[in-house]
Formats: C-alpha cells, sequence, structure tokens
C-alpha cells in the first residue's frame, strides 16, 4: 500500500511539474530570447527590444504595432535608410524566409499586449 501512494504521489508530482515548465512563456520573451534576436538585432534594439539611444528603435512602439507584417518583413530583409551610421541593415541573404517570418511575428506579439 505504502508503494502504491509513493508511485502515485510521484506520478502527480512529475505531472505538476511537467505543466509548470510547458507553460508558454510571453511572447516578448519569445523574441528577446531567441537566439536570432540576440545574435542580429539586440545589438541595435537592446535586449529588451527597447530600443538604444544612438541605435535602432524601440519594438515595443505604437509605430512599430502600426507598420504590417509585410513591411516589417520587408525592412529586415531588405533594410532601411540611407545614412550609413542610422541605416537598418538588410537581412536578407544572413536569415532564412523562415527566420525573417519568426521575427515578424514575435514584433507583432510583444506589441499586442
Amino acid at each position: 500500500m505504502k508503494r502504491y501512494a509513493f508511485t502515485i504521489a510521484t506520478c502527480f508530482w512529475f505531472f505538476a511539474a511537467s505543466t509548470a515548465f510547458a507553460q508558454t512563456s510571453s511572447p516578448d520573451t519569445n523574441l528577446t530570447a531567441s537566439p536570432i534576436y540576440q545574435k542580429n538585432c539586440a545589438k541595435s534594439h537592446g535586449k529588451t527590444a527597447q530600443g538604444r539611444r544612438f541605435g535602432g528603435p524601440s519594438l515595443v512602439a505604437a509605430k512599430i504595432a502600426s507598420i504590417s507584417a509585410e513591411e516589417l518583413r520587408n525592412t529586415i530583409a531588405n533594410g532601411k535608410g540611407h545614412v550609413p551610421k542610422f541605416r537598418m541593415p538588410d537581412f536578407g541573404s544572413k536569415l532564412t524566409s523562415e527566420e525573417i517570418n519568426t521575427l515578424v511575428e514575435q514584433i507583432q506579439a510583444l506589441n499586442r499586449k
């Protein structure tokens, strides 16, 4: 009987622990925790996507929220701006279309909060 109770308690603990760890993280965590974001975007937009003073703008802003998914894809793939120091570089040759789409989805999710 003790073995049975121990087995049930152990199963319950594993179920509870797996449920706690399986919960999805918030969208902003998904973006800022993304290795793609960390490698390619964090240097300009900051580790928390709030922007940098002399770098890229915040990705959590009304202006970014109003941009269509297609425009975000185009900006990431082809870059934006003309002044070299302040230009958004193009990542079309560095990232796959799936990686760009993931970034777009994560940026949009970040702005839906």
